[in-house]
């Protein structure tokens, strides 16, 4: 059986809130689980304890057992100082998208036509 320490999402409209759960990863990410191990309220400070609570030695159980944590809860468990930080890099998170990119030179384009345009008559002037 495949399984994952996810968030498992509850809390009403506009008010999330997330149990951590250890579950099957065929099972849906509000259906059923295995076990709670902990919660994280988002709506909390960053800097305030109750964000994320969790029960580390259970974690760390369910990770000898095999599981997978997910990106965000890889996170949190780095943060409590439990999974050594990973490196992560996205060169392609901070590039503008192809049309972003294409006005972009066009733009640059245009500049340097009214540049060039603008000296040419002050290079006339001073040769005279």
């Amino acid at each position: 059986m495949a399984m994952k320490i996810r968030l498992s999402r509850g809390g009403s409209n506009k008010r999330p809130f997330y149990r951590i759960v250890a579950a099957d990863s065929r099972m849906p990410r509000d259906g059923r689980f295995i076990e709670k191990l902990g919660t994280y309220n988002p709506l909390l400070p960053k800097d305030s304890e109750d964000r994320v609570k969790m029960d580390v030695e259970r974690v760390q159980h369910w990770i000898a057992q095999g599981a997978q944590p997910t990106d965000r809860i890889a996170r949190m468990l780095e943060a409590a100082g439990v999974r050594d930080k990973a490196e992560r890099n996205n060169p392609n998170k901070a590039k503008p998208g192809k049309k972003a990119q294409d006005r972009a030179s066009e733009r640059a384009a245009r500049d340097a036509a009214a540049k060039e345009a603008a000296e040419a008559p002050a290079e006339e002037a001073s040769a005279e």
